[in-house]
């Protein structure tokens, strides 16, 4: 007998088959203050430098960084910056399930022996691949938790 597919129970104001469609202005507007937020709550817990976590957006200038730590809902962020925000939550989610607080803070910190880094930190090997490095380390995190 062939498996069938369970859909999510519904949830008011969440769409389970559609992903947020970035290119829209409104649907941007809409995520860009609680990314902003989320974004760097990550960075204090991660003890991220401004100077790393402007990278980490995509080398976001000095004016444009400190403008948004202090208002994170003044302007809508571009699909690039929502996506890397993005990848970094899910970054920082897989690590708070895999390992205890201190060890998932400290994580992206330490040196790391996994082939992929070379001896260096995690966050060492995405501020010199960017994108596809922090796509890379949330790849790597979802395999060890089981791909969930």
């Amino acid at each position: 007998m062939a498996a069938t597919l369970q859909l999510p129970q519904i949830v008011a104001g969440y769409d389970f088959d559609a992903a947020p469609d970035l290119t829209d202005l409104g649907t941007r507007k809409r995520l860009s203050a609680s990314a902003a937020k989320g974004f760097f709550r990550i960075m204090a817990k991660w003890r991220v430098r401004d100077e790393d976590a402007r990278v980490l957006l995509g080398g976001l200038s000095s004016g444009s960084f400190y403008a948004l730590k202090r208002s994170p809902g003044q302007r809508a962020l571009d699909q690039d910056t929502l996506t890397r925000i993005s990848l970094l939550v899910g970054i920082f989610k897989a690590l708070q399930i895999l390992y205890s607080p201190r060890l998932a803070d400290a994580w992206m910190t330490l040196p790391n022996q996994n082939p992929m880094f070379r001896g260096a930190a995690p966050l060492t090997y995405i501020l010199r691949l960017g994108q596809p490095g922090m796509i890379h380390v949330r790849q790597l995190l979802d395999a060890r938790r089981g791909g969930q």
